[in-house]
């Protein structure tokens, strides 16, 4: 089983994030890692010791948590749930949201993989995406990491961000390589509902250019794997054994228990939702011992297709069961065209596939 934790805070709300997300405010973060620690209690009692694989902390901002704070999550999830076997832990953290010691309590607490989200070297551009950290501090926080001992390291990228050229986009791979990362995700940036960004989308002052969009897609596939990294996901690319534990679990359709507010589980083919509101979820975890607000179970025919979505955008490809009922000249034509191949009872996108990887999944499956 992946455990999954959310943490929803944030120094500053970027105005591109669509997760769940705020800044402290009157929520006391210590009264919030306690009712994690309730939730997890409860959960981890009903999965008789079942060995976590991954734990990952995303959010929000999970750096931002002061030593103290993250010494006692950390125990209460040992002792809710089986992490000795667990062969990854993740935890997101900002540049400039923490400094050496807190990135030694990570190394100490069990952290073997943190995910640095630095968007962009770009000054100009991270001021449009609202970041309050400078390229600087990036190498300083990666400085700080290798210093504490954390084996892996991401970094975070984010290209067609508003007013970007290929110059730039460029000069931010080139940046974040010399840093010399264990793992670069570089994601194209989306227009999401419920984010200042939209508005702005919806305003007309911003647009989506397709064509630019590919452009920067492919100029971080042709750099990154000549340099060695492996493009093991559309936007995930790793030096050998790199790979990210927690996500290829999530892809493959392995079962996930999601902790926190607007957390996400799949469990035995029943999949929920905890409430995306932490002051509704402390009150829920205190009076009812979990945060459930959305609950639905899990079909064959819906894992088929959820397997199929995700599994496409990896190197893995998608096996060729879930394809069965497929028509057979859809995947010749694919074939035939180079945008995929057979391997090992797989079909995987090569070539341009990857970057068509959305339309050909709706292809697929409609």
């Amino acid at each position: 089983m992946h455990l999954y934790v959310h943490i929803p805070f944030c120094h500053r709300v970027c105005p591109y994030c669509s997760f769940y997300k705020h800044t402290p405010g009157e929520t006391p973060i210590g009264s919030f890692i306690e009712a994690l620690g309730v939730e997890a209690v409860r959960r981890g009692a009903t999965l008789e010791d079942a060995p976590v694989t991954t734990l990952y902390l995303g959010g929000g901002t999970p750096s931002m948590l002061s030593p103290t704070h993250l010494i006692r999550l950390f125990s209460l999830l040992n002792e809710a749930f089986n992490l000795r076997e667990a062969v990854e832990i993740t935890m997101e953290a900002n540049p400039a949201t923490f400094g050496q010691r807190t990135a030694s309590v990570f190394r100490q607490l069990g952290v073997d993989r943190v995910s640095l989200g630095a968007q962009s070297f770009d000054a100009d551009l991270l001021q449009t995406l609202g970041r309050q950290h400078q390229a600087a501090d990036i190498a300083e926080s990666m400085a700080m990491l290798r210093e504490a001992g954390i084996p892996k390291v991401n970094i975070d990228l984010m290209f067609s961000i508003p007013g970007q050229t290929i110059p730039q986009w460029s000069a931010t791979l080139d940046a974040a390589v010399a840093l010399e990362p264990d793992h670069i995700s570089a994601y194209n940036l989306t227009y999401e509902e419920d984010t200042a960004f939209f508005d702005r989308f919806k305003k007309g002052e911003f647009a989506d250019d397709n064509d630019l969009n590919a452009e920067l897609f492919s100029l971080a596939r042709v750099k990154l794997t000549d340099l060695g990294f492996r493009h093991y996901e559309t936007s995930n690319y790793a030096r050998p054994d790199c790979e990210s534990a927690h996500n290829k679990g999530y892809w493959r359709g392995h079962d996930y228990l999601g902790l926190g507010p607007s957390a996400v589980s799949t469990l035995g083919g029943r999949r929920w939702k905890n409430i995306p509101d932490t002051m509704g979820y402390v009150a829920m975890i205190n009076r009812v011992g979990h945060a459930e607000v959305e609950s639905e179970a899990i079909g064959d025919e819906e894992f088929r297709l959820e397997r199929i979505a995700l599994l496409l955008r990896t190197d893995f490809g998608v096996p060729m069961q879930h394809l069965a009922s497929v028509p057979i000249a859809n995947i010749t034509r694919l074939l035939d065209e180079g945008l995929a191949e057979r391997n090992d009872g797989n079909l995987r996108l090569i070539g341009e596939g990857p970057l068509l990887v959305d339309s050909i999944t709706e292809y697929l499956v409609c």
